[in-house]
């Protein structure tokens, strides 16, 4: 009876070694192949993710679908979509962003020509085009390099479009929806004025150098997917391409709880100005 229940278990757990051992083989296979390193994404949620959109497109192993994904563009972008979660809209939060407009965007230029400004994991465009607005109606976007920056080109590619259904502007006040959108079929299309001013740029956060002397660095709502460690190292990264007196903008549920480490401090919630 013994042997009999050891054999039903060895049977039972072959498949899920099998799994985890695909799985392995896909992270490997995708680090060596584009750079994404997927061991910095907490595993439990990317892997049920990748996991949910390989049954979808009809694949039984992970082996499989990254051959796929590597001789198909479409799958791959498919790919990169579930991997980055481009869920956005305009005005998140909008409370953080009035703080950044009343309390922290008048101290960050005050008494400075230009501004460099950063949106990090810009998804498909919500975030920098909002900086642009509050810029614009702060007189302040003709002297700011607003860069945003993503790692999934088809993301890019409709944040240059500019092209949003109405409920991604649910959150922007009448008055600057009325001056800064145009109604299109379906669709609202971003003032062209103000898109020009926004740098697009392809930037895996976890592989690449940053660029340095930042006033302000936005990254909202991104590393809650990210492993302790990588969020550690992404911090430090944030921190050194801060000027002395810039400011990291996170997300809601991304409070810093020991900015010392990082040479920060915080100047508001959720805001986190790196030491002079």
């Amino acid at each position: 009876m013994d042997m009999n229940k050891l054999g039903f278990d060895a049977l039972q757990t072959e498949p899920a070694d099998h799994d985890a051992a695909d799985y392995v083989g896909f992270i490997q296979n995708v680090k060596k192949s584009t750079g994404i390193d997927l061991a910095q994404y907490k595993e439990a949620q990317m892997k049920r993710r990748l996991t949910t959109l390989r049954n979808k497109n009809g694949y039984s192993s992970f082996t499989s679908f990254f051959k796929a994904m590597m001789e198909n563009k479409t799958l791959f972008y498919e790919f990169l979509d579930k991997m980055t979660i481009n869920v956005s809209e305009f005005w998140r939060n909008p409370n953080r962003w009035e703080i950044l407009r009343d309390k922290v965007l008048p101290v960050l230029s005050n008494g400075r020509s230009r501004m460099r400004i950063w949106s990090a994991a810009c998804s498909t465009g919500e975030e920098p085009y909002t900086l642009a607005m509050i810029l614009a109606d702060q007189g302040l976007l003709q002297s700011t390099y607003l860069l945003a920056t993503d790692i999934d080109e088809g993301a890019l590619s409709k944040a240059a479009q500019g092209l949003y259904l109405e409920r991604s502007l649910k959150d922007v006040p009448a008055d600057v929806s009325k001056r800064y959108f145009t109604q299109d079929g379906m669709m609202y299309r971003f003032d062209e004025g103000l898109k020009k001013h926004v740098t697009f740029k392809k930037q895996n956060l976890l592989a690449d150098s940053f660029e340095e002397g930042f006033d302000l660095i936005v990254c909202r709502n991104v590393m809650i997917y990210f492993t302790e460690e990588a969020k550690h190292d992404l911090y430090h990264k944030f921190a050194q391409s801060l000027r002395p007196g810039g400011t990291l903008f996170v997300g809601s549920t991304e409070q810093i709880f020991s900015p010392g480490q990082y040479d920060l401090e915080t100047s508001e919630t959720f805001f986190y100005r790196k030491k002079a």
